[in-house]
């Protein structure tokens, strides 16, 4: 199994710049591989359920193999057994720390976890004692990312359960040194509604501060949203009557992610039923986005979102 963040992003390598002296750093670090960073390491306890529980409670994990006399540990658990908490644990070599040191001195005084990879031998069991060796695998050359330059270490940890391997576990970081602050830029303009000939009276109206629903001249059906002909009888015929803007939530949701640069989540978005008995999209501002229900009382109004982009969007009505 495998996972990654791309907190460091995108990666270019400088070794065709190096300098002598960025040469021979490269080869101080590169004495490092090889070397233990913990050997013969004992975890502290040995594989319970207690432990088992509380890691899927909080992951939600509720498969059975996890649980009952037959159980064994999740494999994702791999890492947690051999954690050496606030006090450290048993078997660590002074090698990592040292490497750690003489980054520390070359300015790459800043750590982010980048990724990392585990290899699964034979499932973990209650009462299994588990031991571990680790080593430094990899230290990078030097690396340019978005978050600054600096060296990637990678280090491996081969996890025993009663003296047989269980599995396999490589961690990845990334030591550098902070680029350049960048300026605030710009917030990005919000994106335009696509206005089109079938379309265009709704957002001159809405420009006026004007909700206009469309309304079929032969049979007399509202519609929503704007359509070059009447879903029920078909006809091409129409008018528009001006909404009186009351309505209710009829379904919504709450946007966290993606986020987008024009707008600030987590806000919410809902499929409102107005008094006309037709339905539209929009933002609900008013009241905080964990505050909207289905049903909520909303208004109309308009938001001037720039000088040139006004929104209807409704007001929702504390209860």
């Amino acid at each position: 199994m495998t996972t990654a963040g791309d907190t460091a992003g995108d990666t270019t390598g400088d070794t065709a710049g190096d300098t002598a002296e960025d040469t021979l750093f490269h080869a101080r670090l590169k004495a490092f591989e090889g070397r233990p960073a913990a050997t013969a390491g004992r975890a502290k306890d040995a594989v319970n359920e207690p432990m088992i529980r509380h890691w899927c409670e909080a992951m939600g994990d509720t498969n059975p193999a996890y649980t009952g006399p037959d159980a064994v540990a999740p494999p994702t658990m791999l890492q947690a057994w051999t954690m050496g908490g606030l006090s450290g644990h048993t078997g660590r070599t002074s090698a990592y720390d040292e490497l750690l040191a003489l980054l520390d001195g070359a300015g790459c005084t800043s750590v982010v976890a980048t990724d990392c990879e585990q290899e699964y031998l034979r499932p973990l069991r209650p009462g299994d004692t588990v031991t571990f060796d680790a080593v430094i695998e990899s230290v990078s050359p030097r690396k340019t990312t978005k978050l600054g330059t600096g060296h990637f270490v990678t280090t491996r940890m081969d996890v025993h359960a009663n003296g047989e391997l269980a599995g396999t576990h490589r961690f990845r970081i990334l030591k550098y040194a902070p680029g350049p602050t960048r300026k605030p830029q710009p917030k990005p303009q919000r994106p335009r509604p696509v206005i089109n000939r079938d379309n265009q009276g709704f957002w001159d109206g809405v420009r006026e501060h004007k909700l206009l629903v469309q309304r079929c001249t032969a049979c007399a059906t509202l519609r929503f949203p704007w359509l070059p002909g009447c879903h029920a009888c078909a006809s091409p015929d129409w008018d528009t009557v001006e909404a009186s803007g009351a309505g209710t939530v009829f379904s919504y949701v709450v946007m966290h992610h993606p986020p987008f640069p024009a707008f600030d989540p987590p806000y919410a978005v809902a499929l409102v039923e107005l008094a006309e008995d037709v339905r539209m999209i929009a933002n609900i501002t008013g009241v905080p986005y964990d505050k909207v229900r289905i049903g909520l009382p909303v208004q109309l109004e308009f938001l001037r979102v720039d000088d040139t982009l006004v929104l209807p969007v409704f007001r929702g009505e504390a209860g």
